[in-house]
Formats: structure tokens, C-alpha cells, sequence
């Protein structure tokens, strides 16, 4: 079977999102103040921590319903603690599993068209993918990781990458 564009997103976004909530988990696990590191950013032009993670999972969601032409889930962007940012990740993967693969039939040269305050960008589904999608998504899990290990949470390259 060839590679297909659910290969290069669904199973990548469902494994990093569970490493993205693993990574929580630890910070809680060993002990670091939730409240502190809900404030945390890495400068002061940069979105704080539950926006990082907010952001995360909201793109890759978002990418999945784009692919495949449908609405995806909302939330009302306000979490404030760390059971609130899991349940906003956990609420991401529920819906890209529960997006069958022949949905993505198509997805390739599916139009997807992303407005931006002062202009728009169009994209055909493997550009938007590859070109936007999976580098905004991993930007924003890397981000999380950085803020967690900034703030001194005991977390390395395996816990990013996760269990194979």
C-alpha cells in the first residue's frame, strides 16, 4: 500500500498528542507548581504555556478537519489548569480517531483556504500539510516541551518523542 496523506498525519498528530499529555503528566508527577508553569513563556512576546498546548491541539484537529472537509470540535479557549489542557488534547485525539481513513480519500488536492488578518493563504491538502500544518503543530508541542524543561521538569528527547 503507498504512503498516503492519513499516513502523514493522523497517526504522526495521535502520537505526538499523547506525548504532548504524557509531558503534563510528569510536570504534575514531580511535583511543579501548575500555577507557575500556567504563566510560564519562554519571552515576553510570546504566548504563554496553555496557549502552547491550547494551540497544539487545536491545529492538529483543525488539520485533520480540513483534509477531510468537515467542522471540527470547539473549545472555548479559556483553560486554566492542567486537567482543562488534557481534556482539550484528549478532546483532539478523540476526534482524529475518530476520522476514518477512506475520509481522507481526496484530502491531496482538497482546497484548503486559511484567512489571517490582513490577507489569506490557499493551499492544496499535501501543501497545507506539509507546508503549514505539521510544522505550525510542531512548533507549538516543541515550545511545551521547552517552557516544561526550562522550568526544570525532569523530561528528555525520548519523553518528546514517546514509546515506539
Amino acid at each position: 500500500m503507498a504512503f498516503s496523506i492519513y499516513d502523514a498525519s493522523a497517526p504522526v498528530f495521535l502520537r505526538t498528542l499523547n506525548n504532548l499529555s504524557a509531558l503534563l503528566d510528569k510536570a504534575l508527577a514531580q511535583g511543579f507548581d501548575e500555577a507557575a508553569l500556567m504563566e510560564a513563556r519562554l519571552a515576553p512576546d510570546m504566548n504563554p504555556f496553555p496557549a502552547q498546548v491550547r494551540t497544539a491541539a487545536f491545529s492538529a484537529r483543525a488539520c485533520v478537519a480540513r483534509l477531510v472537509g468537515q467542522d471540527w470540535p470547539k473549545t472555548d479557549d479559556t483553560e486554566a489548569s492542567f486537567a482543562e489542557l488534557k481534556a482539550t488534547i484528549a478532546l483532539s485525539i478523540a476526534y482524529i480517531e475518530s476520522v476514518p481513513r477512506d475520509a481522507f480519500q481526496g484530502a491531496e488536492a482538497r482546497e484548503v483556504v486559511l484567512k489571517f488578518p490582513g490577507g489569506q493563504h490557499e493551499f492544496n491538502g499535501v501543501d497545507y500539510l506539509t507546508g503549514f500544518a505539521l510544522p505550525n503543530f510542531f512548533f507549538h508541542v516543541t515550545m511545551t516541551y521547552a517552557l516544561l524543561r526550562a522550568a526544570g521538569v525532569e523530561i528528555g528527547k525520548r519523553d518528546y518523542l514517546g514509546p515506539r
